[in-house]
């Protein structure tokens, strides 16, 4: 089972990507043959493809704070 889903907001942490740091969205889910996932995550400039869930973090939903 994926830790992520699809339109998940995600930070990205890979410092050999040019997307380290940047806050994108998974566009796709892929398992492997070995039952883990990877991810295909958009940038606004790009995106990046298989990366594993622990170079990823979610980011929280700011709801609240777009009702005021």
């Amino acid at each position: 089972m994926s830790e992520f889903e699809k339109e998940d907001r995600v930070v990205l942490s890979d410092e050999h990507s040019d997307f380290d740091g940047e806050t994108g969205t998974i566009t796709q889910v892929m398992e492997t043959m070995f039952g883990d996932a990877t991810y295909i995550v958009s940038f606004e400039d790009g995106q990046e493809q298989g990366v594993p869930a622990d170079q990823l973090e979610l980011v929280e939903s700011d709801d609240d704070d777009e009702e005021e």
